[in-house]
C-alpha cells in the first residue's frame, strides 16, 4: 500500500510540473498579446466575448471528475492572472468589503483584479463613467425577491453598456460574536436578505428585533462589537469581520440566486450565446405593451425578462426594461429593433453581452 501511495504521489508531482510549465507558457503568450495590442494602439485588453468562448470550450471538453463549475473556476483564475500581466483592472462594486456583489465580481473577473467598494449603486456607475474603474458590478435581480429598482433607474440616465452578467447562488448565514442561537437579541441585514430569510426568522427568532441596513457587510460590521447582535451575511463577511457562523444556509429558498450585471464603456462583440438588454419608451395608449412585444415574437426572439418603471418624462408614463435572447448584431434582432422603432417612442440598447457561463 505504501509503495502504491508513493507512486501516485510521484505521478501527481510530475503532472504538477507539467501544469506549471504550461501555465507559464500561456502567461508568456499573454505578454506577447499585450505587446501586439500596444503596437496596434488597441487599448482593449479584457474581451468579455473571448473569455466566455474559452470557458464554454473548457466545460464542453470536461470529462470529470471535477464539475463544470470547478473546472471553469480554475481556468477563470488562470485567465485572470494572465490578463493581469497585460493590465491590472480595477472593478467597482457595491460595497463594503464582503458583500455578495464583491463575490460576483471575483467570480466573473478572477482574483487578479483590484476590487473597489462603493457606497451606492450610483457610485459604481460614476466610478466607471469617470474612468477610475475599468468595469463595475451591480445587482439587478434576485430569484426570490425580484428586481433591484435602483439599478434599473441608473440605466435610464447612464451612458454605460452592459457587457456581462453573473449568476451567484446566495447562501445566507447567521453570524455573530456569540456562538449560540439562543443568545441572539437583534439581527442586522440588508432588506433583501431579511426578505429572503423571512420564514426562517419567523420560525427560529420570532421575537428578535430586525434592523435593515445598507448592506450585509455593514450588518456584519455592526454585529462585531454589539453583545447579542447577529448579522445575516455570507461566508466572506464572516472571514473579514471574524464572526462565528451560528447557523448556515438560513435562506428560505435553497436555489436562491442573484443576478449581477457588469457595466463598462464599450460594447461587446457577439460571443455566440448572448443576451441583449433594452430600454423601451412607449406612447401612453391602449395596446402599447402588445406593440413592443409583437416584433420579437414575429422574428422568433425569446424574451427572458420585462419590467416597467416610471419614465420620469410625464405623469403615468412608463419605460420597459426588456431582456431578449441574441446579440444586437444578429439579423433577427436587428430586424425586430427596426420594426420596433415604428411603434415605440424611443429605444435604448443597454448592451449585448455573453450569457452567464455558470
Amino acid at each position: 500500500m505504501s509503495d502504491k501511495l508513493n507512486n501516485l504521489r510521484d505521478q501527481i508531482d510530475g503532472l504538477d510540473e507539467q501544469i506549471q510549465t504550461l501555465i507559464s507558457e500561456r502567461a508568456k503568450i499573454a505578454q506577447e498579446v499585450a505587446t501586439t495590442k500596444q503596437a496596434s494602439d488597441d487599448e482593449v485588453y479584457y474581451r468579455a466575448e473571448r473569455e466566455a468562448e474559452v470557458l464554454r470550450k473548457v466545460m464542453a471538453r470536461n470529462k470529470g471528475p471535477l464539475s463544470d463549475e470547478e473546472i471553469a473556476r480554475l481556468f477563470r483564475e488562470v485567465m485572470s492572472a494572465c490578463l493581469a500581466l497585460e493590465q491590472v483592472m480595477t472593478i467597482a462594486f457595491l460595497g463594503p468589503e464582503g458583500t455578495f456583489t464583491q463575490a460576483a465580481a471575483l467570480k466573473h473577473f478572477g482574483h487578479s483584479v483590484i476590487t473597489s467598494p462603493m457606497a451606492t449603486i450610483s457610485d459604481v456607475f460614476r466610478e466607471v463613467e469617470s474612468g477610475a474603474a475599468s468595469y463595475g458590478v451591480v445587482p439587478i435581480e434576485n430569484s426570490t425577491e425580484g428586481v433591484i429598482n435602483h439599478t434599473l433607474d441608473e440605466f435610464m440616465v447612464s451612458s454605460l453598456k452592459i457587457c456581462g452578467e453573473v449568476e451567484l447562488r446566495i447562501h445566507h448565514h447567521l453570524l455573530g460574536s456569540h456562538a449560540q442561537l439562543t443568545d441572539t437579541r437583534k439581527v442586522y441585514s440588508h432588506q433583501q436578505s431579511l426578505a429572503q430569510c423571512r420564514n426562517w426568522l419567523d420560525t427560529h427568532l420570532p421575537n428578535v428585533e430586525l434592523h435593515d441596513v445598507s448592506s450585509n457587510a455593514e450588518a456584519a460590521r455592526l454585529a462585531v462589537n454589539e453583545p447579542g447582535a447577529a448579522a445575516i451575511a455570507g461566508e466572506a463577511a464572516a472571514d473579514i469581520y471574524d464572526l462565528n457562523i451560528i447557523i448556515q444556509n438560513i435562506e428560505d429558498e435553497p436555489d436562491n440566486t442573484t443576478r449581477f450585471l457588469v457595466v463598462g464603456k464599450r460594447p461587446t462583440p457577439a460571443s455566440g450565446s448572448d443576451k441583449t438588454s433594452l430600454l423601451i419608451y412607449t406612447h401612453n395608449k391602449p395596446g402599447a405593451l402588445y406593440a413592443i412585444l409583437e416584433p420579437f415574437a414575429r422574428n422568433g426572439i425569446s424574451m427572458s425578462r420585462i419590467e416597467s418603471r416610471p419614465s420620469r418624462q410625464g405623469m403615468w408614463t412608463y419605460v420597459f426594461f426588456v431582456d431578449i435572447e441574441g446579440h444586437v448584431d444578429d439579423a433577427n434582432v436587428a430586424q425586430a429593433l427596426k420594426e420596433l422603432e415604428q411603434t415605440a417612442s424611443s429605444i435604448k440598447v443597454l448592451g449585448s453581452y455573453p450569457r452567464a457561463v455558470l
